[in-house]
């Protein structure tokens, strides 16, 4: 038998996870250990996404917690060989761009252990972005690397990653919404609990350190959302990390109150709330997809995107936050933006193609 040690720490990672290991745990021959870094740790960001997702226990939650990129990946390093030395895995897998995935890669690859990465081949092209250094460090430390995009397999290429390690199979979080989708929208009853209107709000969310670190950035799009909010009900699911920021500094006072902050939501409900919207005005990857997923327009706060596949097809566009006439304008002219059909993602079969690929490598 196969061991296969799982690393994640951050939600999206729960949900790219719970769609590969629903399938990797039904095969005889793979045996699934996986590891939490803690590295999200609310309750909102992490357990309400075990119990959604039905993603089994993690057999090792390390409770890294918060703390700067150096001091949380250098716990991580630690607390993972520790684990690794004492699993010893065939397999390391990791998935997408966080600190999480970092820690996993280098632990294994400094100890000669093969390492997998889902989401392999992303690029925005920014080093300044934290998760830009993260992507290129992975993917040069890894055996095996999943795109899932056909533009993530010629980045790769362009990098010159031997072609025979690198495999496209469609994207995970494809997978996730097809199989969970129509159990988060029979399920959820935030749409009526937050008394809002299907197709009449726009949904928001803002993480990244590129905007949540730059005041200026910031207020450009809180002050750009009160002003769409003026007409359009925004609905804000705030991060921790975004909500300390706001918190930081007096001149965002003001604008707490023309605008509706609610705390974090789970994937069943915040897969109800981008259906249901209007428009998508957000940072995230994983919810500029979803947006394309659900056919909702999305407006991304940001200088570039590693899924040009979605502004290509018209279903994004993108819009750097560098005054609030920006934000509210790049916003309420996107209210109708309709796209051309594509399936850049794939069909929804990335898991089992990835479980294959386990199956028959050798390690």
């Amino acid at each position: 038998m196969r061991r296969i040690l799982t690393v994640v720490g951050a939600r999206p990672q729960f949900i790219k996870a719970a769609a590969v290991s629903r399938v990797l745990r039904v095969e005889p021959e793979l045996d699934e250990v996986l590891v939490h870094t803690g590295q999200h740790y609310d309750d909102n960001m992490s357990e309400i996404f075990f119990d959604e997702l039905e993603l089994p226990r993690p057999n090792y939650n390390l409770n890294v917690g918060s703390g700067s990129h150096g001091v949380q990946t250098g716990k991580m390093l630690l607390e993972i060989e520790i684990v690794i030395q004492k699993e010893k895995p065939d397999l390391v897998l990791v998935y997408g761009d966080t600190n999480s995935t970092l820690a996993g890669a280098l632990a294994a690859a400094k100890m000669n252990i093969p390492v997998a990465h889902v989401e392999a081949g992303l690029r925005s092209f920014n080093r300044k972005m934290p998760e830009e250094v993260n992507r290129i460090l992975v993917d040069h430390c890894s055996t095996l690397l999943f795109a899932p995009t056909q533009v993530a397999v010629q980045n790769l290429a362009r990098e010159g990653i031997p072609k025979m390690k690198v495999e496209w199979v469609g994207d995970v979080m494809y997978d996730a919404v097809l199989f969970y989708g129509e159990r988060a929208l029979a399920k959820s009853t935030i749409i009526r609990d937050l008394g809002l209107s299907p197709g009449n709000y726009i949904l928001s969310t803002i993480h990244r350190a590129e905007n949540t670190d730059n005041p200026d950035r910031l207020e450009a799009i809180i002050e750009g959302l009160c002003r769409v909010n003026e007409n359009v009900p925004v609905v804000f699911p705030i991060h921790p990390r975004t909500r300390a920021c706001l918190q930081e500094e007096s001149r965002f006072n003001r604008h707490l109150d023309r605008i509706r902050m609610i705390e974090p939501v789970g994937y069943f409900d915040m897969i109800a709330l981008e259906k249901n919207a209007a428009l998508i005005a957000t940072d995230s990857g994983g919810i500029q997809k979803e947006a394309f997923f659900f056919h909702v327009p999305c407006v991304t706060f940001r200088d570039e995107t590693e899924w040009v596949e979605l502004v290509d097809l018209g279903w994004n566009r993108i819009v750097p936050p560098l005054n609030a006439d920006l934000v509210h304008a790049g916003v309420t002219s996107s209210l109708n933006l309709r796209g051309r059909e594509g399936t850049p993602h794939g069909v929804g079969d990335a898991a089992r193609k990835i479980v294959s690929k386990l199956l028959d490598m050798e390690m």
